[in-house]
C-alpha cells in the first residue's frame, strides 16, 4: 500500500515550506522515522522523518520548490511493487509556467470570469514556481481587487486572501493598512516588494489614513541622470558584474530570512548600544567549584548560564527591556522568554527558553545545551524559535571583544557577550589579573532611554560581580 508524504504543518502561522534537500532518492529504501527530506520555513529548518517504511517510488517536489502545507511531496511504496515502480523511468514532470495576467478584453460586463489557477510562491511573493496544470480560463476584464467588494465574507477576509503571512507581519509591525497598497501581484495580491516600497516612501504607521502622503518624485537632471526634487543628482549604483573567477550561488532560504529580518529591524528600531565591562573573577571561582557537581546532574556550567540568570534578574527589575512595541502601544510581557542565538554552519537561529525566570541555574544550563544541540541537528520545532521577549548573543565565543548586535523584532533589546579573557585591571588601587569581558546592550531608543538601559546593565554587572555562591 502506497503512503503519501506531505509537507508538514510546522506551526499554526506557517502556510508553506521549501524543500531544501532530499536525503533519500527514488528507489531508496527508507525506515519509518528515518530522515527523508529537509525543509525550510520562515521559522525554522528541520529534517522531516518518513511516515512509513518502504521504498521511495515517487518524488513530486524538487529541491528549492516551495509548496503549501499538506501538499504531497513524495510517495512511499512497499514491497516488490514499489521497487519495480522505482526502477521504471518516470516521464518528465510537466510544470506549469507562470501564466501572464490576462489582458483586458471586449468581453461583456455580465460575463463571469473563471478564477486564476492556483499558484505556489517562494519567499518572494512575486516569484511563481511549479504548480499543477489547470485548464486555461476565458479572458476576463481585470480590475483591482480592492475595488471589488468580496462576494462572501468581510473586507478583512479579502485582504488576507491577497497577502502572504510575511506581508501581514510586516504590515502589523509598521502599523500599515494593507488596503492602502495597490498590489502588483497576481489578481492584485500585495507582495513583499509592494509593502517594503510603501514603507520606504515614509508611509509606515499611517494605517488610519485613506491614502499615503505624496512623495516628491525624482526628475531628470541636465545630464540625463535622475535628480531629486531639490535638483541634486541621485546616486546610481553601478551594475555588479561578477569576475571571470567568481563563484555565484543563490542565497539559501534561511539566509534570505535573516536578511529580511535584519533589514526590517534596522528600519524599524532606533538602535543605540551601551557597553559595560564586567569582572568575572567571582563567577570563575564559583564555576570551578561547582563544575563537577553540575556535570553529575547532566548540565554544563558555563559563563552563559550565569549571564542568563543575571539578565533575568535585571529584566524583572527593569520590565521595559522585556517589552515590545505594537504601533503606538508598549506591551509589557508577563513571561520572560530568553532567545539564545546559535551559530550554524549554514546560518543563524535563535531558539527560545520559555519561562526562563522559572528555572534555576541547573535548568538554564540544561536548556541552553539542549536547544543548541537540537538546533545543529535540525530538530527544533517552530514554537521553539518563536515567542522570545529578550535575546542574548555570544560573539565572544569566537574571540570578539564585543559586538553591536541588531535587535530581533518585535523585541526592544538584545544583549551581546564578549570574550571572557584575563586582563590587567586596577583592584583596590593595585594592578591585578582578572577574567574580564565586555557586555553590550543594544536597545530601541523609541522606548528605552540611555539612563534606563544603563540601569539594566548596572544590575547585570552588579549581580555577576557579587554573585551569591548559594544562589545556584
Amino acid at each position: 500500500m502506497a503512503t503519501d508524504v506531505v509537507m508538514p504543518q510546522m506551526g499554526e502561522s506557517i502556510a508553506e515550506g521549501t524543500v531544501v534537500r532530499w536525503i533519500k532518492k527514488v528507489g531508496d529504501t527508507v525506515d519509518r522515522d528515518e530522515p527523508l527530506f529537509e525543509i525550510s520555513t520562515d521559522k525554522v529548518d528541520a529534517e522531516i522523518p518518513s511516515p512509513a517504511a518502504g521504498v521511495i517510488s515517487e518524488i513530486r517536489v524538487k529541491e528549492g520548490e516551495t509548496v503549501p502545507v499538506n501538499s504531497v511531496v513524495a510517495v512511499i511504496g512497499s514491497g516488490a511493487a514499489a521497487a519495480a515502480r522505482a526502477t521504471t523511468p518516470e516521464p518528465p514532470v510537466q510544470t506549469a509556467k507562470a501564466a501572464e495576467p490576462p489582458k483586458a478584453s471586449a468581453q461583456a460586463d455580465g460575463a463571469s470570469a473563471a478564477p486564476p489557477p492556483p499558484r505556489h510562491y517562494h519567499d518572494r511573493d512575486d516569484e511563481p514556481v511549479a504548480a499543477p496544470a489547470a485548464p486555461p480560463a476565458p479572458p476576463a476584464r481585470m480590475e483591482p481587487v480592492a475595488s471589488r467588494p468580496p462576494a462572501n465574507g468581510s473586507t478583512e477576509d479579502a485582504i488576507r486572501e491577497r497577502s502572504s503571512p510575511l506581508v501581514r507581519k510586516i504590515a502589523k509591525e509598521h502599523n500599515v493598512d494593507i488596503a492602502q497598497i495597490r498590489g502588483t501581484g497576481i489578481a492584485g495580491r500585495v507582495t513583499k516588494d509592494d509593502i517594503l516600497g510603501f514603507i520606504d516612501k515614509g508611509n509606515g504607521g499611517q494605517a488610519g489614513r485613506a491614502s499615503a502622503q505624496p512623495v516628491p518624485s525624482a526628475r531628470p537632471s541636465e545630464h540625463g541622470r535622475p535628480a531629486s526634487a531639490s535638483g541634486a543628482p541621485v546616486p546610481v549604483a553601478p551594475k555588479f558584474v561578477p569576475g571571470a573567477g567568481d563563484q555565484v550561488e543563490k542565497m539559501s532560504v534561511m539566509r534570505k530570512r535573516i536578511a529580511e529580518h535584519m533589514v526590517l529591524s534596522k528600519k524599524t528600531s532606533a538602535h543605540v548600544h551601551s557597553v559595560f565591562e564586567v569582572n568575572f573573577g567571582r563567577i570563575a571561582k564559583i564555576r570551578d567549584a561547582k563544575k563537577a557537581e553540575f556535570e553529575r546532574a547532566g548540565a554544563k556550567l558555563t559563563y552563559m548560564s550565569f549571564i542568563i540568570k543575571a539578565a533575568i534578574d535585571a529584566l524583572r527589575a527593569v520590565p521595559i527591556v522585556n517589552a515590545s512595541v505594537d504601533g503606538d502601544n508598549i506591551v509589557y510581557h508577563q513571561d520572560i522568554n530568553v532567545g539564545i542565538a546559535v551559530a550554524l554552519d549554514w546560518g543563524l537561529i535563535v531558539p527560545v527558553i520559555k519561562h526562563a525566570d522559572e528555572k534555576n541555574l541547573v535548568g538554564l544550563s540544561r536548556a541552553v545545551v539542549d536547544l543548541a544541540n537540537r538546533a545543529r541537528a535540525k530538530q527544533l520545532k517552530p514554537d521553539e524559535v518563536a515567542g522570545g521577549t529578550f535575546t542574548i548573543t555570544n560573539p565572544g565565543v569566537f574571540g570578539a571583544l564585543f559586538g553591536m548586535p541588531i535587535i530581533s523584532q518585535p523585541q526592544v533589546a538584545i544583549l551581546g557577550i564578549g570574550n571572557v579573557e584575563k586582563r590587567p585591571v586596577v583592584v583596590d588601587d593595585a594592578i591585578a589579573i582578572r577574567p574580564m569581558a565586555y557586555l553590550t546592550l543594544g536597545y530601541d531608543h523609541r522606548v528605552i532611554d540611555g539612563a534606563v538601559a544603563d540601569e539594566f546593565m548596572s544590575i547585570v554587572k552588579k549581580t555577576l560581580e557579587n554573585w551569591d555562591p548559594n544562589a545556584i
